[in-house]
């Protein structure tokens, strides 16, 4: 690879990392070319790209970009897949899934929206983490009650103001 060609690459990386505030690093060495295509295609469906990359042009990448990926880059040994998504779990999940077959990939690291997780234990944790649409969604419903405990007490009485007012002073008694 010529250093143009390696200075474009680390450019590429550099804005991927930038996009993105959900990364994760997996070791899939060892994996055949049909397993290999299975993870990229349950991946695709996960909405997860995944990529494998050279340790020292990612490592330049990550120090070209404004984010602290901390002690992220101590894990750039061997072979690195990197695993992007706009989703915090779902490269946890398509890892957790896959792994149910295989022995791989090993979850080598993850940076989500700022927090760094290193090691392959930390997988559990990752897949259960919530994304921005179902933390939104449970606020959302937690929002919600108190306007529906208001909703049924007007229903339940009547229809009348001397039946709300009744039913109103029930439930604070």
């Amino acid at each position: 690879m010529t250093r143009e060609e390696k200075a474009q690459v680390i450019q590429d990386l550099t804005a991927q990392l930038n996009e993105n505030n959900i990364v994760y690093l997996a070791d899939i060495s060892g994996l055949d070319a049909g397993t290999t295509t299975r993870l990229r295609r349950a991946c695709f469906k996960a909405g997860v790209k995944l990529n494998v990359v050279k340790n020292t042009l990612l490592a330049k990448a990550m120090d070209s970009t404004e984010k602290d990926f901390g002690n992220l880059s101590e894990v750039l040994k061997g072979n690195t897949s990197l695993m992007v998504s706009e989703t915090g779990n779902a490269p946890a999940k398509v890892i957790k899934e896959f792994r149910k077959k295989s022995d791989r990939p090993i979850l080598k690291g993850a940076f989500i929206e700022e927090a760094i997780f290193v090691g392959d234990d930390k997988l559990d944790t990752l897949s259960e983490i919530k994304s921005k649409e179902e933390v939104i969604g449970d606020i959302i419903g937690l929002l919600q009650s108190p306007a529906k405990n208001v909703i049924s007490a007007l229903k339940s009485g009547g229809g009348t103001i001397a039946g709300i007012l009744k039913t109103l002073s029930e439930k604070e008694g």
